[in-house]
């Protein structure tokens, strides 16, 4: 499974983004996915999750700037970053909850897209 992340970029203050990030390879299905980021000396945190029934989660930070949404049908994750500040600056990762099936047992993995550069500038 390869998740390949883009819409990385360079914005000023306020401007607007949008990432996605598909899922490639064989696999039963996708139950959650999922973006986080990581700054310079920072550790990696979470931004958004959305399940596959789309529930979605936001870190405190995000809400009402960001969203995620997903596009089963293209096993793709999207993150529309909207008002952004200096402090989004980051690399942003997209991450994904597969399940394979091997008869009737269920193997659930994680999986990491490479990473996607966020860079706000004031």
């Amino acid at each position: 499974v390869q998740l390949q992340a883009s819409g990385g970029g360079l914005v000023q203050a306020g401007g607007s983004l949008r990432l996605s990030c598909a899922a490639s390879g064989s696999f039963t299905s996708i139950y959650g996915m999922g973006w986080y980021r990581q700054a310079p000396g920072n550790e990696r945190e979470l931004v958004a999750t959305i399940s596959d029934g789309d529930n979605t989660n936001y870190a405190d930070f995000v809400k009402g700037r960001f969203t995620i949404s997903r596009d089963n049908a293209k096993n793709t994750v999207y993150l529309q970053l909207n008002s952004l500040k200096p402090e989004d600056t980051a690399v942003y990762y997209c991450n994904a909850q597969v399940v394979f099936m091997s008869g009737t047992v269920v193997l659930p993995r994680e999986y990491w897209g490479q990473g996607t550069l966020v860079t706000v500038s004031s």
